[in-house]
């Protein structure tokens, strides 16, 4: 992996409710190379995205392709 910082980021997700859901979901981010998957949940997904080599763009496109609308991506604040 290369020294650009990556961001940490909520996936507000409409679609989803159940463990089926959330497997398909994962499934769908842990295919994009520069994604991280940290957790997914019902209605949500948090991620470490590296800005440099995935956009926005390519997340919600993966998401929508598996069955499911992304209404909001939120860059977690810093801790």
């Amino acid at each position: 992996m290369n020294n650009t910082p990556t961001t940490t980021e909520i996936i507000t997700i409409a679609g989803m409710s159940c463990g089926h859901c959330v497997a398909a979901v994962r499934q769908a981010l842990q295919e994009i190379d520069g994604v991280e998957v940290q957790e997914v949940a019902i209605g949500s997904a948090h991620i470490q995205r590296d800005p440099d080599q995935v956009s926005n763009q390519q997340i919600v496109d993966a998401i929508e392709d598996a069955g499911y609308t992304v209404s909001g991506i939120n860059q977690e604040p810093a801790h």
